[in-house]
């Protein structure tokens, strides 16, 4: 039984927007602070945004502005909304704990952003 499911990636055009979903079990999510990260090819996982179980919000500052992360405690679920979307943005995107667990990875969603 997959831990965490993350969905809703997709092909979008340069400025568009996508609603990326994460659930995850209950173990691994409550009251403790959930991130999403990003993996494009060749380059390392970062983390883009982190939302505490209380709500406060981080992120990074290539994202900032444009990605909203939020999160339901009460379904175990973590939201991001991704805005005025770039090509540089194109990459699985994950979520996990933050910082990260490496037994909490999932199978990701890809986003791809090109005209």
């Amino acid at each position: 039984q997959a831990q965490v499911v993350e969905s809703g990636g997709g092909l979008v055009q340069p400025g568009g927007s996508l609603r990326l979903s994460c659930a995850a079990t209950a173990r691994i999510f409550t009251f403790y602070t959930m991130g999403w990260y990003r993996q494009a090819p060749g380059k390392q996982r970062e983390l883009v945004a982190a939302i505490t179980h209380d709500g406060s919000t981080n992120y990074a500052d290539s994202v900032k502005g444009r990605f909203t992360i939020s999160r339901d405690n009460a379904k175990n679920v973590v939201y991001l909304q991704l805005n005025s979307l770039k090509p540089e943005d194109t990459a699985v995107y994950y979520c996990n704990r933050v910082p990260r667990v490496a037994d909490y990875w999932g199978q990701g969603t890809q986003v791809t952003v090109s005209s």
